[in-house]
């Protein structure tokens, strides 16, 4: 199975505040304002990507991402509705490369390049957890 060049996954998300930059803050002073995280742009198009693969995914396979090369234009303040596309643009290699942009009702927010690839659920998860290593 192939997936057409122009092929769009879309994802939404209402702001909330555990989406805003603020919620990101660990230790006082961090400082972060109360506007969508970067972060949480970044999570709704790489959902918006992904989106746009199932079609391809065989039984036991789902798509992660590699790549995120974006840029954050605008703030969205709590309550507003954030639409994300992610455009599939062509293969790299094995790769799966997306044109992603963000949206709210004020207009772009950010946008960019975001890289998938497909992989086994339990060969990702068997080096996930190889990695759990106590000290």
């Amino acid at each position: 199975m192939s997936i057409e060049i122009g092929t769009i996954g879309r994802a939404e998300l209402k702001v909330l505040n555990k989406h805003l930059a603020s919620a990101l803050s660990q230790e006082e002073g961090d400082g972060f304002p109360d506007v969508f995280a970067t972060a949480s742009m970044i999570a709704l198009m790489e959902l918006a990507a992904s989106r746009a693969l199932h079609p391809l995914l065989a039984e036991g396979e789902l798509s992660v991402g590699v790549t995120v090369d974006v840029t954050h234009s605008a703030p969205t303040p709590a309550g507003v509705t954030v639409v994300a596309e992610g455009i599939f643009k062509g293969m790299e290699g094995k790769l799966y490369v997306f044109d992603v942009v963000a949206r709210d009702p004020g207009g772009e927010i950010g946008r960019g390049v975001h890289k998938r690839a497909i992989v086994s659920r339990e060969r990702l998860l068997a080096g996930a957890a190889k990695r759990n290593v106590q000290e």
